[in-house]
């Protein structure tokens, strides 16, 4: 078997959906993504195009190797998320190949189901109360929200109490056992952090994510978290740059991204020394089906995952939304907050190809919000 072509769709809301074909018919799909920089991907996907036509698909860890260490500038997000999205559809050509879903060609699962959480709040969050008693009523069991809209390096009390109040309004409403995460998504600098988790301490949180830049990592060391646990890694793109987090012994949970840090080979090898290190995963996936479907084969076979992010009716997804481009839309079954994982060969679902190629003649060009501060400045979004 060799791979004959590589195709790609930028299709709305906003995301990059790669098909690898190969000469006995049986294609794959990935998704290669930065989100609001879909083209420079595609581009990166395309200039790899030469390291892969002709290659048996079935050797994917020699083409990952290929890919990454082929290569003299290696690492970040355009050059791990184009890995990732071929290494996904990789790894669903030879699961249908093999005529096995992808769990069982990493071990064998270890659940049946893993739990969800859903997204509430947008990017300046309103509402929050409401919106979490709607996903419960749902049947979830968790949810998660930005908590802040954009902060100075010092900024106004009046913000921490008011990022403060929602949390509080949202524990009223759905009562002491239902997961709350906050994410601070990097808008909040460390001086501000420290007051966030003081005040927030109270609230029982799931986690807090993000609590400072991935660069900036070594802010946690003296951090006080009063116990709040810790989330981050949606920005990290290797076991590289987990080795930092890792040694840092200050983050509870990491969270990689299937569609940008490297795919499935990249993402199982992450978890793996998270185990190591006594941290829970909970993969980030704020994005399309591939990207969950590829998430929920690891999900499958990794012990130390706790919670599934998922994109269901979340802020981003204008338009058209997470399931939309399925064949199968009951293919993840949400129960009783909970995903079924995919059973079926490869990755465990099938794409509506016509869908997606018409939906490609539309195409997106999604940018995230470009916020500044009262004073005029540049403003972490």
């Amino acid at each position: 078997m060799k791979i004959t072509n590589l195709e790609l769709f930028r299709i709305p809301p906003r995301w990059l959906f790669l098909k690898i074909s190969t000469d006995v018919g049986i294609i794959g799909w990935g998704e290669p993504i930065v989100e609001g920089k879909s083209a420079t991907v595609k581009a990166a996907v395309e200039e790899m195009k030469d390291y892969i036509i002709g290659k048996n698909p079935l050797e994917i860890e020699d083409i990952w190797q290929t890919l990454y260490r082929g290569a003299f500038y290696r690492g970040g997000p355009v050059l791990m998320s184009a890995i990732a999205g071929i290494d996904q559809a990789l790894w669903d050509i030879k699961g249908k190949y093999l005529q096995q879903p992808v769990y069982e060609l990493l071990g064998g699962k270890v659940r049946d189901k893993v739990r969800v959480y859903s997204w509430i709040g947008g990017d300046r969050p309103d509402n929050v109360a409401q919106a979490a008693q709607e996903k419960k009523d749902a049947g979830f069991t968790a949810i998660k929200m930005n908590g802040t809209e954009e902060l100075h390096y010092i900024d106004s009390y009046k913000k921490i109490d008011q990022a403060v109040a929602r949390v509080a309004a949202i524990r009223d409403q759905v009562g002491s056992d239902f997961g709350i995460a906050v994410d601070f998504h990097g808008r909040v600098h460390k001086g501000m952090a420290r007051i966030l988790f003081k005040e927030l301490e109270p609230f029982r949180l799931m986690f807090i994510e993000e609590p400072v830049l991935s660069e900036n990592i070594e802010a946690l060391a003296n951090m006080e978290t009063f116990g709040i646990p810790i989330a981050l890694g949606e920005r990290l793109f290797s076991r590289w740059d987990y080795k930092k987090v890792f040694e840092l012994n200050k983050v509870d949970i990491i969270q990689p991204d299937l569609s940008h840090a490297g795919g499935i080979s990249e993402v199982k090898k992450i978890a793996a020394m998270a185990e190591a290190y006594d941290i829970a995963v909970a993969p980030h996936s704020p994005l399309g089906p591939i990207n969950l479907a590829a998430s929920l084969q690891i999900d499958a076979v990794t012990s130390n995952v706790f919670i599934q992010e998922q994109s269901l009716g979340i802020h981003y997804n204008q338009g058209n939304d997470l399931l939309d481009y399925l064949v199968n839309k009951a293919v993840f079954k949400y129960k009783d907050g909970y995903a079924h994982i995919p059973d079926s060969p490869g990755l465990g679902i099938e794409i509506d190809e016509e869908l997606v190629c018409t939906k490609a003649k539309e195409s997106h060009e999604w940018k995230n919000p470009l916020w500044r501060n009262e004073d005029g400045t540049i403003a972490e979004w």
